[in-house]
């Protein structure tokens, strides 16, 4: 089975790192990361990760995975990625994505009259692509499987490899890596992180980061 990650410059890492890491224990698992060339993305956390192919060279999918990231602003604006991204998506079993990488499969024409999700920062965005925001940490509507912001990506990717292998091999996958989340503090999300630090960080950050994204969709659409 073929899982395809679609990497490109100020891709999240967590992103793509976690989901990689318990599909590529899916049995008969093959993983191909690419690039568009093939040649090294820098990732938003300042390391760099050298893919295994390039979009040339790419086999086809059964699973096809779009990280998210700022890159992302860019990533919809190059017909390479996109056009690479629909033509995988046409035959794949499965066209996924993780946060901000939603927006690819957007630009891509992907979502439209779809349920998704994606960051919690951008969901009102997600209409701009014809989709409807449903609010969960992973939503399927089809072949369609979209997750939320960052860690989301791990909980998408037990449930594909429950929906694929069965539950036991998930759980087997689970165990194996320990994936026991208990964080020292709740708030994780809106819903429940306290309201002062909610408020700030949309300041500091996803207020103009938001305004961003909808600029750079609106130039595609």
């Amino acid at each position: 089975m073929n899982i395809v990650f679609v990497l490109f410059d100020n891709v999240t890492q967590l992103d793509f790192t976690g989901p990689v890491q318990f599909l590529s224990r899916l049995p008969g698992a093959d993983v191909h990361v690419v690039s568009k060339t093939g040649a090294a993305v820098t990732t938003d956390s300042g390391f760099s990760i050298l893919p295994r192919s390039s979009f040339a060279d790419c086999p086809q999918a059964n699973i096809i995975c779009v990280p998210g990231g700022h890159g992302v602003r860019d990533a919809i604006a190059d017909p390479q990625i996109v056009d690479f991204v629909r033509a995988q998506a046409r035959v794949a079993q499965y066209i996924t994505s993780v946060c901000t990488g939603a927006f690819i499969l957007g630009a891509a024409d992907l979502l439209r009259s779809k349920e998704a999700t994606c960051h919690w920062a951008y969901t009102h965005l997600l209409p701009m692509f014809g989709a409807t925001h449903r609010p969960a940490r992973v939503v399927r509507d089809g072949n369609l499987v979209t997750a939320g912001g960052v860690t989301s990506g791990i909980d998408f990717a037990l449930e594909l490899i429950s929906d694929i292998a069965g539950e036991d091999v998930a759980r087997t996958i689970q165990l194996a890596l320990e994936y026991d989340p208990a964080p020292p503090f709740s708030g994780g999300t809106p819903a429940n992180a306290p309201d002062a630090i909610l408020s700030s960080l949309r300041a500091r950050v996803y207020e103009k980061a938001a305004t961003e994204m909808e600029s750079a969709i609106k130039k595609i659409i």
